[in-house]
């Protein structure tokens, strides 16, 4: 490791630093940015195009201008708000999309916002199809910044700011929570633990160490806000034969606990990019890209397990179910009796007296609690390093033929992260308490465990990961007469992913094919199209091909549109493609029986003689093929009133045919069975889904006196739709076919019961349990006088893959130095369900705030929550619609104000340019379910973060 960082600045110092020099003494005149260019070039499948040449399914986001009024820590924040196609984590709503950084499948967290130049989102199956089967749901291509022929520049940014939490769970103290816990052990026919005396004394507060009422959120343990601090410097210049760029960045982050080891948690990462491109001579040109980056996070040990011992090394999770009352875990030494000898000294004897003045608690079931772990568990840390590399050569062959044009790309990345640690064990104290003269005193202490510091630092957690990629791609381009333009592309690419103890690599090898036409920019055809190959299927079935065609159309080209003034361009365009894909094949092999002894049944032909039978898993299927992605899609792009407005929409319907599933339904039931586990049933093609959509990016520019305003709107909508599926429901509306692919599913509620003589009148509910006033009461959907699993229906939409409709709403405005920049999201038309151990609160479980509003007699006309239960609470704890609640939601995700210093100030001094700026993200949620969207219980809070920056340009 430490070999390659010395390769990686040596190479910095002998090739980057002689052309900084070379650089300062040549003088040119720097590029229009991409903004600013008349028809700036768009990066999309293994080629630059012209904006104005685009024929649809294409998004771009010029990043280089957006960071100079919207500055951020991740490489993809809030996109929905300048493009439309992009909703959560999907383009189209097509699921988790390929991500690619100058070419090559690489992470986008690894790349930070102030080395990225563009972004071009690929979402038709038209503008992917020659990336091959990895790429089938799509596309984001993040480019990064390169040098340009100018003289030498460097740019320097820093910010500070603050996370401050937006909010955290609300549950009961202990007092409540016993008076609480009393009444479900009443409403169960249970006893109660808890005496009124007991819970006076927990409700007092004289005594919080032997009564406790631990409060997870106080200031205590947590901060109200920490730091994140980065600084970046960009060095870039070049000339006409060596052009470079590098990004040294380096940023710091704190964390919001306040005690013990915790308090000194942080993430820290020092990247270095750089990338040179050099001119060889008239027909030979070269590019070479290199990155380091280094991250170092460091926490505090917790190992905590839960009465089910289940290990809760998460400070947001052990919350989350340790109830307040259980222990408190400091203990004052000042409670100690001066004259229990033995007592002090076991307590003398601890090494993790905190502050000089506690000692770690317990007891005999709770040995260890995550504060003592904080306190004395030790610290890890997670070290990852990274290191990327790729080259490329491109030949101008027009001395061979005019326009055609030669290009390679070769890439190696290596990643590579572990763990070390300090593992403590450390005694908790139990203290027996008395009461003399009116005060609680420790009359004894019960030690369980040792303190003990090995000094070993553990190694463990190894995972290294290697990415090696090729392409070489034959380019052609012509005009004859500027009538008849002709484009072509003869591409063979591949990659190859290898990750640590995964036996099969992540491969994709593809041969493409692209050849254009266009008659005097006016009508264009486009056909694409890749032979692919995958090892996941038999052979013999291991090849296809994916083809695609687009026709464009610039209508205002045309005679009738020539002259009409308030048309600028107006371009439509109509693509059809069928990409094949094993995306959605999840093993290699399926194609293959299975037969096992693993869980093969006992027998023996005679006694003492033990054999076990040979059971058939799955039959074989070898002409199990490739998922087809199946679309149609158009798209109309327009700007009128010299750019006043723009627009950009799309129209897609696919289909996602063929996806493999075991077919139970289509083979008869005697080809498996339940006991002994065994299965002729072969993997198959069989289920398809349908999404039909639009998306739409709308941008007005307009200077109303001294002041610039743009405002952008994108938005997508789209429907999902499962078109096949393997099911023989005995009632139509269990079918999952013609229902969302995202669908929720659940019981129908009827309300609470209020009475028994309700209960007596009502279907019988089967889940389990004794039902009771109190609890939930649902539909009989099939009237059989029966709620069961025949009565779960359709809900509504989840949103798995974005919303339903996602929207995005930027607004740019200048006047003078100052410009203002506002962003705001927005997410409708999906659901989801309360069902965490938050809302549904059972057994011996914390109890939280929505308890309060629980069934009781005196409350049965206004109660919002079943009664309460020390059981299961199978009856009322189940995906319904009572549970269910709408996820709209409008976010004000960024606010910022930067003001740019008159370079008129700046004359014969340092700096050719200043910017300052404020910021805030993630500012304000408008929602009906505004506490519960931006609650997290078991997670770190989400938080509001306010910062401040300069930037500097030499």
């Amino acid at each position: 490791m430490k070999h390659i960082q010395k390769r990686f600045i040596l190479y910095a110092m002998f090739v980057l630093l002689p052309l900084l020099m070379e650089a300062q003494a040549v003088v040119v005149n720097g590029t229009d940015s991409l903004d600013n260019a008349k028809d700036p070039l768009v990066q999309i499948a293994y080629r630059k195009v012209a904006q104005s040449d685009l024929l649809g399914g294409v998004s771009v986001v010029n990043y280089n201008e957006l960071t100079k009024k919207n500055y951020n820590t991740y490489s993809l924040d809030n996109m929905q708000g300048y493009i439309g196609g992009l909703s959560g984590n999907s383009l189209w709503g097509m699921g988790e999309y390929l991500v690619l950084v100058d070419g090559i499948p690489r992470d986008a967290n690894n790349v930070l916002p102030t080395e990225i130049d563009q972004i071009s989102f690929l979402k038709g199956a038209s503008a992917v199809v020659l990336y091959g089967s990895r790429a089938a749901k799509g596309v984001v291509y993040i480019s990064t910044k390169r040098g340009q022929e100018e003289p030498l520049k460097i740019d320097v940014r820093a910010n500070t700011g603050f996370h401050v939490s937006k909010s955290y769970p609300k549950y009961l103290g202990s007092a409540e929570y016993m008076t609480l816990y009393n009444e479900a052990q009443v409403n169960d026919g249970l006893s109660p633990s808890y005496s009124d005396e007991d819970i006076y004394q927990y409700s007092s507060g004289n005594n919080p160490y032997r009564y406790p009422n631990v409060d997870f959120y106080s200031s205590d343990y947590l901060k109200q806000a920490y730091n994140r601090t980065d600084v970046t410097t960009e060095i870039s210049g070049g000339s006409e034969r060596a052009r470079f760029y590098t990004n040294i960045g380096y940023y710091n982050q704190g964390d919001v606990f306040e005690f013990g080891e915790a308090q000194n948690n942080k993430t820290d990462r020092l990247n270095i990019r750089g990338n040179i491109d050099l001119n060889i001579n008239d027909f030979i040109s070269a590019y070479i890209n290199a990155n380091a980056t280094f991250y170092n996070a460091r926490s505090a040990n917790a190992t905590d397990r839960d009465a089910n011992d289940n290990i809760t090394d998460n400070y947001w999770i052990y919350s989350s179910i340790m109830r307040p009352n259980r222990v408190a875990p400091l203990m004052p030494l000042s409670y100690i009796d001066e004259n229990d000898l033995a007592s002090w000294n076991l307590v003398n004897g601890s090494n993790n007296i905190i502050g000089g003045e506690y000692f770690l608690a317990g007891t005999q079931v709770d040995q260890k609690n995550v504060f003592a772990d904080y306190y004395a568990g030790g610290y890890s840390k997670w070290t990852s390093r990274q290191f990327q590399f790729d080259t490329g050569l491109d030949f101008d062959l027009k001395n061979l033929l005019d326009g055609l044009a030669f290009h390679t790309q070769f890439a190696v990345d290596y990643a590579t992260s572990y763990n070390t640690s300090y593992n403590n064990s450390y005694a908790v104290y139990q203290p027996a308490w008395y009461n003399y003269n009116g005060s609680d005193v420790i009359a004894g202490l019960t030690k369980f465990n040792n303190d003990e510091k090995s000094g070993v630092q553990n190694i463990g957690n190894s995972v290294s990961n290697q990415t090696i990629a090729f392409s070489g791609y034959f380019t052609y381009e012509n005009s004859i007469n500027e009538t008849h333009n002709f484009n072509a592309m003869l591409i063979a690419s591949g990659y190859q992913q290898t990750r640590s103890e995964v036996y099969h690599r992540t491969s994709n090898a593809n041969i493409g094919l692209q050849v254009g036409y266009n008659f005097k920019g006016k009508y264009y055809a486009d056909l694409g199209a890749s032979v692919i190959h995958s090892a996941k299927l038999a052979e013999g079935h291991r090849e296809a091909i994916s083809p695609s065609v687009t026709l464009g159309w610039k209508m205002k080209k045309e005679n009738f549109l020539a002259d009409a003034s308030a048309i600028d361009e107006l371009t439509l365009s109509l693509s059809g493609s069928i990409l094949n894909s094993d995306l959605d094949i999840e093993d290699y092999y399926m194609y293959e029986a299975n037969y096992t002894q693993a869980s093969g049944a006992w027998w023996g032909w005679y006694d003492g003689a033990s054999e076990r039978s040979t059971n058939s898993k799955r039959g074989s299927n070898e002409d199990l093929t490739f998922v087809k992605r199946k679309e149609v899609s158009a798209n109309l792009m327009a700007s009128m009133w010299d750019k006043l407005l723009t627009v950009n929409t799309s129209f897609f319907l696919n289909s996602m045919e063929g996806m493999i599933i075991e077919p139970m339904t289509v083979y008869p039931n005697y080809f498996f069975t339940y006991y002994p586990d065994a299965s002729f049933v072969p993997y198959v093609n069989y289920n398809n889904d349908k999404r039909v959509g639009f998306d739409f990016n709308v941008n007005l520019k307009k200077q109303i006196g001294e002041v610039d305003f743009n405002l952008g709107v994108s938005g997508t909508y789209y429907t999902s739709e499962a078109t096949q599926r393997d099911e023989n429901n005995e009632f139509d509306y269990q079918n999952r076919q013609g229902r969302s692919i995202d669908g929720l599913w659940g019981l129908q509620n009827a309300g609470l019961f209020q009475s028994q003589d309700e209960i007596d009148n009502a279907p019988e509910q089967k889940f389990g349990g004794t039902v009771k006033p109190g609890d939930l009461r649902y539909i009989d959907q099939n009237d059989d006088q029966i709620i069961d699993s025949k009565d779960v229906v359709y809900l509504g939409r989840a949103g798995w893959s974005g919303a339903p409709l996602t929207m995005g709403v930027n607004l740019t405005t200048k006047w003078k130095n100052f410009t203002l920049f506002v962003l705001g999201t927005g997410n409708y038309g999906a659901y989801a369900m309360k069902n965490s151990a938050y809302y549904w609160v059972k057994g011996d479980g914390k109890y939280s705030e929505v308890v309060r509003d629980r069934w009781t007699e005196t409350t049965k006309e206004t109660a919002t929550y079943p009664r309460l239960t020390t059981e299961g609470g199978s009856n009322n704890f189940r995906d319904s619609d009572y549970w269910m609640y709408k996820t709209d939601r409008f976010n004000l995700a960024k606010v910022q104000l930067t003001y740019d210093l008159p370079k008129s100030m700046l004359q014969n001094f340092l700096f050719k340019e200043i910017s300052a700026y404020v910021s805030g993200a993630n500012l304000l949620t408008i929602s009906k379910e505004r506490e519960t969207l931006e609650l997290e219980t078991t997670r770190a809070p989400q938080t509001r973060f306010y910062n401040i920056g300069i930037k500097a340009r030499f």
